[in-house]
């Protein structure tokens, strides 16, 4: 059976070509021929809403995406914090299923719980403060009836207070919390979780309840492009040629 190829935090954007191109690449290149390809969040660096589609990148995007899934590879997205506003437009553009926030699907026999991540980094009170206030439909639909480049101030806006508030958090808090991780595991009844979000890729084992269970954590694109392939073999994390990166094991 095909493998099936994890990517996350690309954020891509035209302030960074050589990865918008690594992408379009990876779709071209790896991708071909595989089971699925999933995309868990942040796949732009913003999102203002799906009228962003006439923008020609988002456009390439969405038509690259689209032609790998009428190639035979199942395509899968997942909402990121950067990218919440995604909808059914960009769907049906890039051929894509919208997944929800959590996930289990089996690959090459092991269910696996699949996630942005965003929700197990739970020391960060504020941040998910914020992150309750969006996951609300009501809240969605409200952003997306402002006008287009209102829309562009906001999250410009947004993005410069993030970064202030960021700069003055201790690292640990915007990390997953161990216990959230334990908690999701458990309450999906998984032995294996593919995430990102944090931008700290790792291959972690957790012995749980006596079982030994493992959290994969994907890399961002904002210096190299990488991806993680499930396949009858493992898992294993690679780049963008193909070549097996040797991730840090953390028991």
């Amino acid at each position: 059976m095909p493998p099936a190829l994890f990517i996350s935090d690309l954020h891509l954007s035209a302030d960074r070509p050589a990865l918008v191109d690594a992408f379009h690449e990876l779709l071209q290149g790896p991708a071909r021929g595989a089971d699925a390809l999933y995309v868990l969040g942040d796949l732009f660096d913003r999102w203002l809403g799906d009228d962003q589609l006439r923008d020609p990148l988002a456009a390439g995007v969405a038509s690259a995406l689209s032609e790998l899934a009428c190639a035979g590879t199942e395509v899968y997205l997942q909402r990121g914090n950067r990218d919440f506003l995604l909808g059914e437009r960009f769907s049906a553009a890039s051929g894509a299923t919208l997944l929800d926030d959590e996930v289990v699907h089996v690959l090459h026999g092991t269910p696996t719980l699949i996630m942005h991540g965003d929700q197990l980094c739970t020391d960060d009170l504020a941040y998910q403060r914020l992150r309750a206030w969006r996951m609300q439909e009501r809240h969605r639909r409200q952003l997306l009836a402002l006008p287009y480049v209102l829309r562009r101030g906001i999250a410009a806006f947004a993005r410069a207070g993030s970064r202030l508030a960021t700069a003055s958090k201790p690292d640990a808090i915007m990390d997953v919390n161990p216990d959230a991780v334990v908690s999701a595991l458990r309450r999906h009844n998984v032995t294996r979780l593919i995430h990102g979000h944090t931008h700290r890729p790792a291959h972690h084992r957790l012995m749980i309840d006596g079982m030994l269970r493992e959290r994969w954590v994907l890399a961002d694109w904002y210096n190299r492009a990488t991806y993680l392939r499930v396949s009858d073999a493992g898992v294993e994390a690679c780049n963008a040629e193909g070549s097996i990166v040797m991730e840090p094991s953390v028991p």
